[in-house]
């Protein structure tokens, strides 16, 4: 596998072969549907709440004699049959949409997404980015002429400036070479390393 390579000004300079072991894996969509499901599970709170019959305000007496009135029998106000009363199955705030996937599987379902954008020709590599286009005007003007209408670039930590030169443009996303997740590489169509995260890349999992 290889992906072409441009310059700080946005030229193709050749191409830089990308290693097997992290492009050239088979493309599992089962464990890459299980990663996807585990990020937006894991990211989910219980918000919504329905008070029990233990948790509403109300008294527990019962309302009237349980015979002679002629009327169905009752128990308290609080009952979930009543207005006002609690809910019998309503959603609570204790749920837990935690989804656990071992490691080494994690490692394989990312693997598999890179694999499936290398064979896509969607990964491109920049050499670095050059002191003016830190700022958003010269950013977009690299965008556009690596034709990059839709992708996230995965750059050093160290790039701080990237970051905020490129929060501003819709149609790209700038992440942490360490926060390559499902998500962003199924949502845009291009991946986009610097020469020095792609190698931060490999020191993490070769």
């Amino acid at each position: 596998m290889e992906a072409v390579l441009y310059t700080q000004e946005g030229k193709e300079n050749g191409k830089i072969a990308l290693k097997d072991e992290l492009f050239g894996r088979e493309v599992q969509m089962g464990l890459i549907h299980r990663l996807l499901r585990l990020q937006r599970s894991n990211a989910r709170i219980a918000i919504a709440h329905a008070k029990t019959r233990a948790e509403v305000i109300g008294s527990t007496r019962k309302l009237y004699k349980q015979k002679g009135t002629g009327s169905a029998r009752v128990g308290d106000a609080r009952s979930p049959v009543r207005r006002g009363g609690g809910a019998a199955f309503g959603p609570t705030k204790d749920r837990n949409f935690t989804i656990r996937m071992n490691k080494k599987e994690r490692r394989a379902a990312l693997f598999s997404l890179l694999s499936a954008k290398a064979g896509e020709n969607g990964i491109k590599i920049v050499e670095s980015f050059a002191a003016d286009a830190m700022k958003t005007k010269s950013m977009i003007d690299l965008v556009t002429k690596m034709n990059v209408t839709s992708g996230v670039f995965a750059v050093c930590p160290e790039d701080n400036g990237a970051f905020v030169a490129g929060r501003n443009i819709p149609t790209v996303k700038f992440i942490g070479v360490n926060y390559l997740n499902p998500m962003d590489l199924l949502k845009y169509n291009n991946l986009v390393f610097t020469k020095a995260s792609i190698e931060k890349l490999y020191a993490m999992y070769l």
